[in-house]
């Protein structure tokens, strides 16, 4: 029996609210696709704005029980978490295949890499150290301390539906804050599964709520404007991050947002072909581009501007498309009709911009495909370099000049991630430097890993998940003064 076959004869697909499943308030449920086949798959239970109220209550009433649980404990907690998901990996990946259609060898690698921000947090947990130091005028001693900032919504998104859960659940629990997880509508399932195997691990009720809906606006929005509400962790779009910092405001509610991303891929004349095509690969298709770290824009030296373009054009149409759990598959379906559409007009407008080495289409079957796609020698300042594609697609521009490339690649409004790839390394940390990104990979493809800092600036988002910063989010600053 399949974890979904599972969930459903269990009746876990409604939501999870003070350790217990149920339906919604208004009895209301929600389908959910398969990308690759557009069929439905199952439905889960909407959650209405009082279900929204009603799970902040039961978190609200374990936050001091659960604060008040040793380090040590709520660590241990999270470490069982951690192997029941390792041990369960192909149950969850399948599930991860389901809903969202990425490749099941990606959906593996989500697994691994979600599970282990419940290993990594586990062991933050006792490490919530406070400071004492002597004050500067000598007659007395300065106490900080870190304490568990409280209840804390966590907003998560459709493209990696377990390691954005654990992401943020790790470091939240870790620190002492029972959560309120709204995950995306178009991949509920997963993060119902999250909750389940917490329960298993000895959470107490209360401390995990997850509550899918159809209607997130208003459900997030009232969470968010009880009083019992201290902390909002998001990951999504930066248009929907604006719209949720306005709502933040009337609040002051503290906030975290990982929002999105633009990332150029600087390639320079003295780069490793193979290293560069290899990396730019790893970059731009995991998850068949819909990542926020995904490469967005490829800028290469003119000297080997054809020479890229040609490698990379034969590696991408080596990918195999095709349902998630095919075999051999590489590269699954985008994860619905819309998005699919964006990247088909995005290609097409691009088109007549530069020229289209291998795909540009969406291949001839069923489900939300899109062809891995190539397009060299794009003029600057076309339109696709200018928005997050979230699709497999390589748009290619050629640069002679090194500070005008570095210019091009800041010329956004968002900083997440870029790519430089050289064989000097002296002036790869030159380049590093003068990005406007949060994280930057050197001559590496994918940098994203549970003990690093994960995270943007300019317009990309507030705030760092993951490394001992990823606790700090949910813990607040208490000064104590002392006449000692």
């Amino acid at each position: 029996m399949s974890i979904l076959d599972r969930m459903i004869a269990e009746e876990k697909t409604g939501l999870y609210i003070g350790g217990e499943w149920r339906e919604a308030s208004d009895g209301s449920r929600f389908g959910v696709l398969d990308p690759a086949t557009e069929e439905e798959i199952a439905t889960v239970a909407s959650a209405s704005p009082a279900d929204a109220l009603a799970a902040v209550g039961e978190a609200h009433r374990a936050f001091e029980p659960w604060a008040d649980t040793a380090p040590r404990q709520r660590g241990e907690i999270l470490r069982r978490a951690f192997d029941l998901i390792i041990d369960r990996e192909k149950e969850f990946a399948e599930l991860i295949v389901g809903e969202n259609g990425k490749a099941f060898t990606d959906a593996i690698g989500e697994v691994r890499y979600g599970a282990e921000f419940f290993r990594w947090f586990s062991e933050e947990a006792v490490r919530n150290r406070g400071e004492v130091y002597r004050a500067p005028g000598g007659d007395k001693r300065v106490f900080v301390l870190y304490q568990p900032i409280g209840v804390a919504l966590l907003v998560t998104p459709w493209n990696f539906p377990l390691a954005m859960g654990t992401r943020k659940i790790g470091p939240a629990l870790a620190a002492g804050c029972p959560v309120v997880l709204k995950p995306a509508s178009d991949t509920p399932l997963v993060a119902l599964a999250l909750a389940d195997v917490l329960e298993e691990a000895g959470c107490p009720p209360g401390v995990v709520n997850v509550i899918p809906t159809a209607s997130s606006s208003p459900v997030v929005k009232a969470a968010m404007a009880d009083r019992r509400v201290r902390k909002l962790s998001f990951t999504g779009s930066t248009e929907v991050g604006r719209l949720l910092l306005a709502e933040a405001s009337k609040r002051v509610l503290s906030v975290s947002m990982e929002l999105g991303g633009n990332a150029p891929f600087l390639v320079l004349g003295d780069a490793d072909l193979d290293a560069a095509v290899s990396g730019a690969v790893q970059a731009k298709m995991r998850n068949a581009g819909e990542a926020c770290t995904a490469a967005n824009r490829f800028y290469v030296q003119g000297s080997i501007a054809d020479e890229f373009a040609d490698r990379l054009t034969k590696a991408m149409e080596s990918l195999q498309v095709g349902g998630g759990m095919e075999r051999g598959v590489e590269v699954g379906p985008l994860i619905n009709a819309a998005a699919r559409d964006k990247v088909a007009a995005l290609v097409d407008e691009a088109a007549g911009a530069g020229s289209v080495m291998t795909g540009g289409r969406a291949p001839d079957r069923k489900g939300y495909f899109y062809l891995p796609t190539v397009i060299k020698d794009v003029a600057r300042g076309a339109g696709i370099l200018a928005t997050e594609i979230f699709g497999p697609v390589a748009p290619i521009v050629r640069f002679d000049d090194l500070d005008d490339a570095i210019a091009q690649a800041n010329d956004t409004d968002l900083g997440l991630i870029s790519y430089v790839f050289t064989g000097d390394e002296r002036i790869g940390l030159s380049i590093a430097e003068r990005l406007e990104t949060g994280m930057v990979g050197l001559n590496r493809g994918l940098i994203s890993d549970p003990a690093t800092p994960f995270g943007g600036v300019k317009e990309s988002g507030l705030g760092r998940e993951g490394s001992h910063h990823g606790m700090q989010e949910f813990l607040e600053t208490k000064y104590v003064g002392t006449n000692w």
